[in-house]
C-alpha cells in the first residue's frame, strides 16, 4: 500500500491527509518527510491561508514506527520527529481533524497544530509508560501547555486515555462531532475563516501570540503588539476592509 500525504486545496484552506493504510497511519520516517514536504507545499502557495490535518480512515495517526525507533540516536530521532514538528513551526492556522486514534507520534501530531477537533472515532493516547518509552518531541511541553500538570500527568503518567466525549470535557479538542464528514466540514468551515483574513495579518498575529503566551505581564505583551498593530493600521487591507465597513454602515 502507498505511503504518502495527500494534499486538496479548497477557498484557501489545505486538506493533508496522511495516509500509511497498512500501519494506521503510523509516523515512519518516509510519511514524517512527505508530511514536512507537503506543508512546505502548503506554506509556499499564496493561495492557501490555513491548514487542515487528518488521517486515512478509520485512523488519525496511530503513532511511530517502533522498528525505526529500535536503537535510534538522537539524530535519528529528531528526524522522525521532523513531520509534527514541521506542523507546530507552521507559520499559518493549523487544524488537528482527530478521525480515529492518535496514539504516540499521533498524539504528539494533534498537539502540534493550532487546534484540535475531534470526530466520533477520535481515541487521545499518549502509550509511552506501557511501551518504555520516553516521551519526545515536545510532547511534555504541548501536552502540559494544552491540559495543564494534572492533565499531563494524567495522560502521560497515569495512562489515561480520553474518547472524543472526555476530551471535550477536559480541553484538549475545542469541539467534537457526530460524524467524521460532520469533522472535516467543521474543520474547514473553521480553517476558512481564517484563511480569509489577509496572510501577513494572520501570520504576524499567529507569530505574536506566540511570543506573549511567554509574557511575564499584560504591560510586556502590550508593548510586543503595539508595533505590530501600528504597522497593520497602514496597510492596504485593513484600508480596504474599513473603507468598505463603512460603506455598508451608510447604506443602513
Amino acid at each position: 500500500m502507498t505511503t504518502e500525504v495527500r494534499t486538496t486545496v479548497e477557498d484557501g484552506v489545505a486538506l493533508l491527509t496522511v495516509s500509511n493504510p497498512a500501519r494506521r497511519n503510523a509516523m515512519n520516517l518516509e510519511l514524517s518527510g512527505k508530511l514536512v514536504a507537503a506543508l512546505d507545499g502548503a506554506v509556499a502557495d499564496p493561495a492557501v491561508g490555513a491548514v487542515v490535518i487528518t488521517g486515512e480512515p478509520p485512523a488519525f495517526c496511530a503513532g511511530g514506527d517502533l522498528s525505526e525507533l529500535q536503537g535510534a540516536d538522537p539524530a535519528r530521532l529528531k528526524t522522525v520527529y521532523a513531520g509534527f514538528l514541521a506542523v507546530a513551526q507552521c507559520p499559518l492556522p493549523t487544524i488537528a481533524a482527530v478521525n480515529g486514534a492518535a496514539v504516540g507520534a499521533g498524539l504528539n501530531l494533534a498537539l502540534a497544530c493550532d487546534l484540535r477537533l475531534a470526530g466520533p472515532g477520535a481515541k487521545f493516547d499518549a502509550r509511552f509508560m506501557q511501551l518504555g518509552l520516553h516521551p519526545g518531541g515536545g510532547y511534555t511541553w504541548m501536552v502540559d501547555r494544552a491540559l495543564g500538570a494534572q492533565g499531563a500527568k494524567a495522560l502521560t503518567l497515569f495512562c489515561d486515555v480520553l474518547d472524543a466525549v472526555e476530551a471535550e470535557r477536559v480541553g484538549l479538542v475545542w469541539r467534537r462531532y457526530d460524524d467524521d464528514a460532520a469533522l472535516l466540514a467543521g474543520a474547514k468551515e473553521l480553517a476558512g475563516r481564517a484563511a480569509a483574513a489577509p496572510r501577513s495579518l494572520i501570520e504576524t498575529t499567529k507569530a505574536t501570540m506566540g511570543v506573549t503566551a511567554g509574557a511575564l505581564s499584560h504591560t510586556e505583551a502590550t508593548e510586543i503588539e503595539v508595533r505590530a498593530q501600528a504597522a497593520s493600521v497602514h496597510s492596504e487591507e485593513f484600508q480596504e476592509r474599513v473603507t468598505a465597513l463603512q460603506a455598508r454602515i451608510s447604506k443602513r
